[in-house]
């Protein structure tokens, strides 16, 4: 495996910092990887911007910092605005369906969009398990860890309660990703 950088963007309330903190625990704890997670967030407890940079190797990594992710998760349009032409050539975004992105970005990477805020909302049932279907959907687009890893971070994460409830959100994620891969 080589070094990933990955960014996950939203808003506040998102769960967009608890969602890398989990990646980079399935890496690191369950997947035998090493890996570093930064975290920035504007100053409204909700609806502010949010955002989460994990790096991924199987080396050590010496440079904690990500200026051109591999991998971007927007789920606002402000964060695809914002880190969209910071993708690497031939990288991978993933944005929530209600959100555009230059369509100069489509020719040099892959782009994914899922509905995701729909799929927890209405699918799972709970707007607060999005981080989830999006941690989902990401692992089984991209294969950065293991689904095995990523469901054991989670439920080590989870309010005791909600095991099954972020279970059946993983798996929403992942099956949203297996029936939307297609360039947006």
């Amino acid at each position: 495996m080589k070094r990933s950088e990955i960014i996950i963007s939203g808003s506040g309330g998102q769960g967009v910092v608890l969602g890398g903190i989990i990646l980079a625990e399935a890496a690191a704890i369950y997947d035998d990887l090493n890996a570093t997670h930064n975290q920035s967030y504007g100053p409204e407890a909700r609806g502010g911007a949010s955002k989460s940079e994990v790096i991924i190797s199987d080396k050590t990594i010496h440079f904690p910092e990500i200026e051109h992710p591999d991998i971007l998760v927007a789920l606002t349009q402000e964060a695809a605005r914002k880190y969209g032409g910071a993708v690497k050539s031939r990288g991978i975004m993933i944005v929530d369906a209600g959100v555009e992105i230059d369509e100069a970005l489509g020719s040099s990477i892959r782009v994914y969009r899922l509905p995701i805020a729909k799929t927890a909302t209405e699918v799972v049932g709970k707007e607060m398990t999005i981080n989830m279907v999006t941690l989902g959907a990401l692992v089984a687009i991209t294969g950065i860890v293991s689904e095995q890893a990523l469901e054991k971070a989670a439920l080590a994460r989870v309010p005791e309660g909600t095991e099954e409830l972020n279970k059946k959100a993983l798996a929403e994620g992942s099956t949203l990703a297996g029936s939307h891969k297609h360039r947006a």
